[in-house]
């Protein structure tokens, strides 16, 4: 039997990516939607075949018995409903970034814990085959103890992160809003938008969080961060250099690289072009053959897994609660340190 999904905040990436891929997947049925636009709702609805439609998440969660809750609300109003979602048993996956303050971040954590219940976070990256070989690489300790990070992230967001319209969205059936992406008092910026995948997947692959973060930023017009120039010290003590850029021109699209440095050796991977190797001191060396097309972004992956996940079967959660919340725990100070001008304690580790 088909696992029973319920979505709640019916926007741009809920009806482009969450509603289709889901309705692709054998093993889940989309069977409620939930916002507190009614026109949105309705709109949605007609164009999915979804007939239950509420306003109440609570009323949703109380009627429909699911097995999993997509969270896919503004980026500051996750954790209510991920939280609520829980509680009521079922899987969650909470849009990126888990949450936006690292309270909100361990309030869901411990709710999964409490509730027996997985939190996936649908950072696309960690779910890779290219992600899962580094993992597999770094924890048999083929670069020995980690040392030093460097990971630089860019995107074709220049006119979102300015608060203008997305140009690549003009025939989406819904578009991004500015109150999401350009605000800087609603979490808007290039950090909690963009860097929570690249840090993300430095969490997963290295299985560390941070203890500390600096950062300066550049701004966009509507005042959020466009640029990002950080350093961090991780909870192994290793130091960690971060870049972030919003202004990537559109027709190159998003880049991800990071170098992983270590006692025995080095991890490079760049998703564009598509590159992994691995190159130890003791020259046995190795590298996964990866084409572009391997290199990008695939945002269905972390759904496919949560259709899977609350079907009942076997999945590795490359983003759970604890990667969410070492994630909001490290942006949390980045932003801290943007504002204050010092290095920032991270809240979690």
């Amino acid at each position: 039997m088909a696992a029973r999904i319920g979505i709640v905040g019916i926007g741009w990436w809920a009806v482009f990516m969450h509603i289709p891929t889901l309705q692709a997947c054998r093993e889940a049925e989309v069977v409620a939607l939930c916002d507190l636009d009614a026109e949105r709702l309705r709109v949605a609805g007609e164009r999915f075949g979804v007939k239950a439609l509420y306003r109440d998440l609570d009323r949703m969660l109380a009627q429909e018995r699911l097995d999993g809750l997509v969270v896919a609300t503004p980026h500051v109003a996750h954790a209510g409903p991920a939280v609520a979602g829980l509680e009521a048993g079922c899987h969650v996956l909470v849009e990126k970034p888990m949450a936006t303050s690292t309270q909100d971040a361990r309030a869901i954590a411990q709710a999964a814990e409490r509730a027996g219940r997985e939190v996936m976070v649908p950072t696309g990256l960690n779910f890779t085959r290219a992600s899962a070989r580094e993992a597999e690489w770094v924890r048999a300790g083929r670069i020995g103890a980690l040392r030093h990070v460097v990971c630089q992230m860019g995107s074709q967001l220049d006119d979102l992160m300015a608060g203008r319209s997305m140009a690549e969205t003009a025939d989406h059936l819904f578009r991004p809003p500015a109150s999401t992406w350009a605000d800087p008092a609603r979490a808007g910026g290039y950090g909690w938008g963009q860097l929570s995948h690249a840090l993300a997947w430095v969490a997963h692959v290295t299985g560390e969080g941070w203890q500390s973060m600096g950062c300066l930023d550049g701004k966009s017009p509507s005042g959020v961060d466009y640029y990002d120039a950080a350093m961090g010290r991780m909870t192994n003590g290793a130091t960690m250099s971060l870049s972030g850029a919003s202004t990537v021109p559109k027709h190159v699209g998003m880049h991800t690289d990071v170098r992983l440095f270590g006692t025995e050796g080095m991890l490079t991977f760049s998703n564009l072009p598509a590159r992994l190797e691995l190159r130890r001191h003791d020259g046995a060396d190795e590298a996964m053959p990866l084409t572009d097309l391997d290199g990008l972004y695939d945002g269905s992956l972390p759904v496919k897994a949560f259709a899977r996940l609350c079907a009942g079967e076997e999945v590795e959660n490359a983003s759970d609660a604890r990667n969410g919340l070492r994630v909001t725990g490290a942006l949390d100070a980045l932003y801290r340190s943007a504002a204050s001008g010092r290095i920032e304690t991270v809240g979690a580790a």
